[in-house]
């Protein structure tokens, strides 16, 4: 049996795909400057190491940096997307499945589902399952509003997300990242 996205990871990347286009100014808009940034405590950011079909050491800092989180319910846990403002190179958006990981609490040996989505391409690869990464510790901290976190994590993949379309992998070895979560979002 070969493993799918569920509904609900593809609804969750094709939101983040969506809301990038959405940023983009119309034709006749005034373009303003918005500065983006992960964490509005100026204390976000993804580290990674990737090889393979797409080659990247990624330090992405805060500022410049796209974030968001929520919890899931099948399996339980969170999932976090992050991803460089457009312009920047190379061009990916990288998902994070974390199994398990409740509100609130630290955890470790976390096992991790990846997606490596370049964009403006087809070139999507994924774990297709929390059996190939692990966060080795996770650690939470109470944002502003209820039920909102930022949630650190730092972890590794021991075998390669491959292609979803036609060949090809990427092997993330290294990964560290802190981003926001929100426990309230409605789950479908």
């Amino acid at each position: 049996m070969i493993p799918i996205f569920s509904r609900q990871a593809l609804t969750f990347v094709a939101l983040c795909a969506a809301a990038v286009i959405g940023a983009a100014a119309t034709p006749d808009a005034p373009v303003k400057a918005q500065a983006v940034a992960c964490l509005t405590s100026g204390d976000g950011y993804l580290r990674a190491k990737i090889a393979g079909e797409v080659e990247a050491r990624l330090d992405w800092p805060n500022r410049g940096t796209r974030c968001e989180g929520e919890s899931r319910d099948h399996p339980p846990g969170v999932r976090l997307s992050f991803q460089r403002a457009a312009g920047r190179a190379p061009n990916l958006l990288l998902v994070f499945g974390l199994s398990g990981v409740k509100e609130g609490e630290s955890a470790r040996e976390v096992k991790a589902n990846l997606t490596v989505i370049v964009q403006g391409s087809s070139r999507i690869y994924g774990t297709l399952g929390d059996s190939r990464c692990t966060v080795d510790s996770l650690t939470q901290r109470p944002l502003g509003a209820p039920g909102e976190y930022r949630i650190e994590a730092r972890g590794f993949c021991t075998q390669p997300a491959h292609a979803v379309r036609g060949k090809g992998d990427v092997l993330v070895s290294t990964f560290e990242f802190a981003g926001p979560v929100n426990f309230n979002t409605e789950q479908k």
